[in-house]
């Protein structure tokens, strides 16, 4: 496993498009309680999501300050074992670092005003970005301080509970949504064909799904064509590239959707009920080759498409029939 000092490591297709149509995303989290100083399980450290080069089993350590410090590792957990937490980095590698009694656990800001305030372990989350303070033990590295953002927690907490990852504003609200949708997909009935407009993808770093400044104004550009187009709905589909597990990415793909999603309604304008229901595909259908870091690049995406039924699409523009008979 190579180490470098502190703060050295940084984060810097038309069958397949209908079947995500209809796609029901599906969402989980693995969460373990933490494990004691003296029942301690082997975890396999990788280099990768497949090698496994060594296993540790040392006992906890005791004091944090008396051990020498570590590199600061940032990435995304992909994994967690009692006491044990595994952090895949954006060049793909994973590093496994331990949760101790001292470890102190921090959220900041987010929608439910986390402020810096200290968690416990449970709040360690797959997919959830950290960035890890370590320091070096026998067993490997063990986590000073483990920090991450309070909206990212947030999200990745709604996909653990099996939600979408929209944000509801209040009731009445809700219940315009559901009469507006049922009046509108009640002229589309059981029809499962589309007519696709246009696409718009953007794209995403390793493990991330927060929305870059172009992300943001092609979505908004892309929310403006299609509300110029009568009975368009918009179908939301995010996909990865080929690093990590197929669970993992699996949630990834539903995570950047959602936040394509909650932008698109809360910061362009698109009325949820013109939103068909989005998913995630994982790393399936890839547009490049994922054996090059460019081919990644490409896949790391969620397509935005706009999309009118067949048995709509041009029905304002022709002539009244029953008029000429």
């Amino acid at each position: 496993m190579k180490l470098t000092p502190r703060n050295s490591i940084r984060t810097s297709p038309k069958a397949a498009l209908m079947a995500a149509a209809f796609a029901l995303p599906l969402t989980g989290a693995i969460m373990a309680s933490a494990a004691s100083a003296q029942d301690v399980q082997p975890v396999p450290v990788t280099n990768g999501p497949a090698e496994v080069l060594t296993t540790v089993t040392a006992p906890m350590p005791g004091s944090l300050d008396e051990l020498a410090i570590g590199p600061e590792v940032e990435g995304f957990i992909s994994g967690r074992r009692g006491d044990r937490v595994e952090v895949t980095q954006p060049d793909g590698s994973a590093i496994v670092v331990a949760i101790t009694p001292e470890t102190r656990i921090l959220a900041r800001g987010g929608f439910l005003g986390l402020g810096s305030k200290d968690l416990a372990s449970d709040a360690l989350l797959d997919g959830l970005p950290v960035k890890v303070a370590t320091r070096e033990w026998t067993g490997g590295l063990a986590a000073e301080r483990i920090r991450f953002s309070g909206s990212d927690y947030e999200t990745a907490l709604m996909i653990a509970q099996g939600t979408n990852g929209r944000f509801v504003r209040n009731e009445a609200q809700i219940e315009a949504n559901a009469q507006a949708a049922e009046q509108l997909r009640g002229r589309f009935g059981d029809i499962d064909q589309y007519n696709v407009k246009s696409t718009t993808n953007v794209y995403f770093d390793t493990g991330r799904a927060s929305l870059s400044p172009d992300a943001r104004a092609e979505l908004c550009n892309a929310a403006a064509e299609a509300n110029a187009i009568d009975n368009a709905l918009l179908l939301v589909v995010g996909y990865t590239d080929s690093t990590g597990s197929q669970d993992l990415n699996q949630r990834l793909s539903e995570k950047r959707a959602g936040s394509v999603v909650n932008f698109l309604q809360q910061q362009c304008g698109w009325a949820p009920y013109r939103m068909l229901t989005p998913t995630g595909m994982s790393e399936s259908n890839p547009v490049a080759d994922n054996s090059t870091a460019q081919g990644k690049a490409q896949n790391r995406r969620v397509a935005v498409n706009v999309l009118v039924s067949k048995s709509v699409d041009g029905y304002e523009d022709e002539p009244d029939r029953t008029a000429a008979r």
